[in-house]
C-alpha cells in the first residue's frame, strides 16, 4: 500500500461499474430483466442462450470477467443479443424486431449499489484539489442519471463514455481525451478499476498509479499483471483521501498554528 500512500495523485479517473456501484446486481440483474422479456416472445430456451452468450452465470449470479458483459458498449450487446435471438431459429429480420420490443437499458438508480458513501469520498478527494473524472463503457444518459440520484455530478469534472464515439477499453484514449480535458500529464493520474480492460487501458496511456479494485468482476489473478496496487473495495481509498488530508492540515499548522484545521 505504501505505493498508493506515497503517490500524489492530481487527477483519479474512476471507472463506474465494478468499482462505484456492484457490477452484478447493476449488470446481472439487467440481463436477467432482458432474458425474461425475451423468453416471452420467443421461448424459454433463449433465458440460458443468452446469459451464456454474455457471460452471466445464473447459478451463482455473478457476471464473468471475460465475458461479454464485464466490458462491451451497449450498442455491441444490442448486436450479440440479436445474434442469439436468430440462433434460436429465427431470420436476421424477425430476430431484430423480437430484440427491438424486449430491449431495456439498465434501470441506473433503482439497480445501482454502491460500494461507500460516493458523497464522503468524493467530497474527501475533491477537498485536497484532486479532479475527479469518469471513464465508463456505459452511455452517457444513465451514467449521468445515476450520478445525478447520488448527488455527486458537481464533483466530477468531466467523463467518457461509450457513446461518445471515442475507442473503449482497453484502449487508452478514454484516459488520453480525460487528461487532455483537464489538462494533466498522464503521469499525475490515477485510474481505479476492476477489470483487465479498466487496467490495460491505464498502463497504454500511462497512468502514474495504476489501482484494481476486487469488488467487481475480476480476482486477484487476472488484475496483478497490470496493477501498482489491489484493494478489496473503493472505500479503502478513503484513507488516502484522509492521509492526504491530515498531510496538509499539518502542514497549515507548521506554517502557522491559527490556520491548524
Amino acid at each position: 500500500m505504501d505505493k498508493l500512500r506515497n503517490f500524489k495523485a492530481k487527477a483519479i479517473i474512476f471507472d463506474k461499474d465494478g468499482t462505484l456501484i456492484d457490477f452484478d446486481a447493476m449488470w446481472g440483474g439487467w440481463a436477467l430483466i432482458l432474458a425474461d422479456n425475451l423468453t416471452a416472445l420467443c421461448g424459454a430456451g433463449i433465458r440460458e442462450a443468452l446469459c451464456e452468450a454474455m457471460g452471466y452465470d445464473i447459478v451463482r449470479n455473478k457476471v464473468l470477467a471475460h465475458g461479454k458483459l464485464a466490458a462491451t458498449p451497449m450498442h455491441l450487446l444490442y448486436e450479440l443479443t440479436v445474434d442469439v435471438v436468430a440462433a434460436q431459429g429465427f431470420s436476421k429480420e424477425a430476430a431484430t424486431k423480437i430484440v427491438e420490443e424486449a430491449w431495456v437499458i439498465p434501470e441506473p438508480v433503482e439497480l445501482a449499489k454502491p460500494f461507500t458513501d460516493m458523497g464522503e469520498l468524493f467530497h474527501h478527494l475533491h477537498r485536497q484539489g484532486i479532479k475527479l473524472a469518469i471513464a465508463t463503457t456505459d452511455d452517457r444518459a444513465p451514467t449521468q442519471a445515476m450520478l445525478d440520484a447520488f448527488d455527486v455530478s458537481d464533483y466530477i469534472e468531466t467523463m467518457v463514455c461509450s457513446d461518445d464515439g471515442i475507442p473503449a477499453k482497453p484502449e487508452p484514449d478514454m484516459i488520453l481525451t480525460i487528461c487532455k480535458r483537464l489538462e494533466i500529464d498522464p503521469a499525475h493520474i490515477m485510474m481505479v478499476g476492476d477489470t483487465t480492460a479498466d487496467l490495460k487501458m491505464a498502463r497504454t496511456a500511462g497512468a502514474g498509479l495504476v489501482v484494481g479494485v476486487l469488488c467487481g468482476v475480476s480476482n486477484a489473478r487476472d488484475l496483478i499483471p497490470y496493477a501498482d496496487v489491489l484493494v478489496e473495495s473503493v472505500e479503502e481509498l478513503l484513507s488516502y483521501s484522509l492521509v492526504h488530508a491530515s498531510e496538509i492540515a499539518q502542514s497549515l499548522s507548521d506554517l502557522n498554528p491559527d490556520l491548524a484545521v
